[in-house]
């Protein structure tokens, strides 16, 4: 029998990939969006064949939270809408930040089931997003960057790696990125989960997460939260039993979270006691170049090789 299979989180259901022509959606339920970004990343989907259409309130502002992108239940309501659009092939996430959360119990998750299969792009504060579709959906989802952020907007790497793995996902099986190291060595196999480190963490008890890591490998990644933070919501996440069962540990891209060497030193300490093998830099994350990592898929993790590979194309 295939390990994978024997593990709590088999293998979700795989959307179809996009092709030129095709509709889709570009939402913000988290943080506000910047006008010109906005545009910049639009017209770089059209310049990939799509017809884009914009949420409702995709460049609203909270009336009283200037950290929120509108109030929640519009932002709910333009990815549930989204979602359910027939015509729409792939809702992408205009940026992070925070709010995501709080769109959660807003959703109707029936009638986004009833939708059936199709792309989620995003990644920092939509890794809740990413977990509830996991729940609720049993579906592959994509992290990414995200369309109103010069992380798409400014950084062709990163935009071009996003569209083959949605367009051609047969050409971005095998993902590496220069300086990625072991730091403890091995070969393991799993289920990709995981995402943004400070979400997983406040995601600890929230019925829409994923209950734990048992028969998976992680992603890790975080943007501007100091050593002993991380340390604290690694610590937070072990004593919660989130990684019991973990096969393996992928860790991305660690901006403004202080010295790299101190930030590698925390996490090494932390998580080498789980006894698998732990990939240091992928290049996922908030970083130049960010590559696309699919979520729900099963993988093979071989930490010396500094790889991660997609037993299959994410999307079909």
């Amino acid at each position: 029998m295939d390990e994978d299979l024997t593990a709590a989180g088999r293998p979700r259901e795989r959307p179809r990939r996009l092709r030129p022509g095709q509709r889709v959606a570009v939402v913000a339920p988290a943080g506000p969006v910047e006008p010109e970004l906005l545009e910049r990343g639009v017209a770089i989907l059209r310049s990939w064949g799509l017809e884009v259409v914009l949420g409702e309130h995709v460049l609203d502002r909270h009336p009283g939270l200037d950290y929120l992108a509108g109030r929640d239940q519009d932002r709910a309501a333009d990815l549930e809408r989204a979602w359910c659009d027939p015509e729409v092939a792939a809702v992408f996430c205009a940026r992070g930040g925070y709010g995501s959360q709080r769109v959660l119990d807003l959703l109707d998750w029936a009638a986004m089931r009833q939708a059936g299969p199709k792309l989620l792009v995003g990644s920092s504060d939509i890794t809740a997003l990413h977990g509830a579709f996991a729940t609720r959906l049993d579906l592959v989802t994509v992290f990414g960057p995200m369309v109103a952020t010069r992380a798409f907007a400014a950084d062709e790497a990163a935009a071009d790696h996003l569209r083959r793995s949605l367009f051609t996902p047969h050409e971005t099986t095998v993902l590496r990125r220069d300086g990625a190291m072991a730091l403890v060595s091995g070969r393991a196999s799993g289920l990709v989960v995981g995402g943004n480190l400070s979400l997983l963490a406040s995601g600890v008890g929230d019925p829409l997460a994923p209950p734990s890591a048992s028969g998976a490998l992680v992603l890790l990644e975080d943007v501007g939260e100091d050593p002993y933070r991380l340390d604290r919501m690694v610590t937070q996440l072990d004593r919660a039993g989130w990684f019991d069962g973990v096969r393996g540990i992928v860790l991305g891209s660690w901006v403004d979270c202080g010295p790299v060497e101190e930030v590698r030193s925390v996490l090494a300490e932390r998580l080498s006691a789980h006894g698998v093998p732990v990939l240091w830099e992928l290049g996922f994350g908030h970083c130049v170049g960010q590559l696309t990592v699919p979520l729900g898929v099963r993988a093979v993790l071989d930490a010396d090789a500094a790889t991660l590979t997609l037993r299959e194309p994410a999307l079909r």
